[in-house]
């Protein structure tokens, strides 16, 4: 918790109106947390919690741009870890309206969610908890790594009812120009994410998709192509060498191309042995 005798908190929320019934609520329910402030999306809310360093998070899930988990896990991949400062990761809580399936991932993961409109009953709970989580909480990498498990759980669940697998795609329907190229998988070494795009890249050429990374992923084989960083899918056999920066940071160089591929913290553990 902070050095201070008071627990502070950050608000992610689009909509104003919900952000301040949330911060009123909050008051009733846990008069000694600060609200630092409030964000209204997830670039400002990652922004403000890497300057504030608060003790907690409420994260909306879906707002314009970066939503609230991808706002989460960005977050902790550049969260200071390292040296006298370095403060422990925030608890986390996710706001959303009712959805089956984002709900099941919260529960399935043990992290803490409210749904919209926020109730003072369940508030409470889930104050008591985090307050329960935060006087347990000590800085160490034991933590932290658990969070990281978590919210990589949370990004991998799916979105909508889960279908029957399938076979895992074998063709891309690339954009050149005007036309269509079908890019057989089998020589893709990584896709990358970029806008509205997906980046396609083989040893020769690059091509551009229009399927978002997230929708892409499951349609992909998993022992074939691994998720490096949150906009980075790499083919496993193309990986040639890992390395480690100055700042532990780890990169990647594949064969038969140039590119330096980042790999996120939320990712790091595929390289153990690193």
């Amino acid at each position: 918790m902070s050095s201070t005798t008071h627990p502070t908190a950050l608000i992610a929320e689009d909509e104003p109106l919900l952000a301040q019934a949330l911060q009123a609520e909050l008051a009733r329910a846990w008069p000694a947390l600060q609200v630092l402030g409030v964000a209204g999306n997830g670039e400002a809310a990652m922004a403000q919690a890497l300057a504030l360093q608060p003790d907690v998070l409420f994260f909306d899930i879906r707002m314009p741009g970066v939503g609230g988990l991808e706002a989460a896990a960005a977050l902790a991949d550049v969260w200071p870890q390292d040296g006298p400062q370095g403060k422990p990761f925030p608890a986390l809580v996710f706001v959303t309206a009712y959805d089956q399936y984002a709900v099941q991932a919260f529960e399935a993961q043990a992290v803490d969610y409210l749904l919209k409109p926020v109730q003072p009953e369940r508030l409470q709970k889930t104050v008591a908890k985090v307050q329960l989580a935060l006087a347990k909480r000590a800085p160490g990498a034991m933590n932290f790594e658990a969070t990281l498990a978590q919210l990589r759980h949370l990004l991998a669940a799916p979105a909508a009812a889960p279908t029957a697998p399938s076979a895992p795609l074998r063709l891309l329907q690339a954009s050149v120009g005007a036309a269509i190229r079908m890019v057989p998988v089998d020589e893709v070494l990584y896709f990358e994410a970029a806008d509205k795009y997906v980046r396609v890249l083989t040893a020769e050429h690059e091509h551009l998709l229009r399927t978002p990374l997230k929708e892409l992923l499951p349609q992909l084989d998993p022992q074939a192509f691994w998720q490096v960083h949150r906009g980075t899918v790499v083919r496993a056999e193309a990986i040639e060498s890992v390395t480690r920066d100055e700042a532990g940071k780890l990169w990647l160089r594949l064969r038969g191309s140039p590119a330096r591929l980042a790999v996120s913290r939320l990712y790091a553990h595929l390289f153990k042995a690193m």
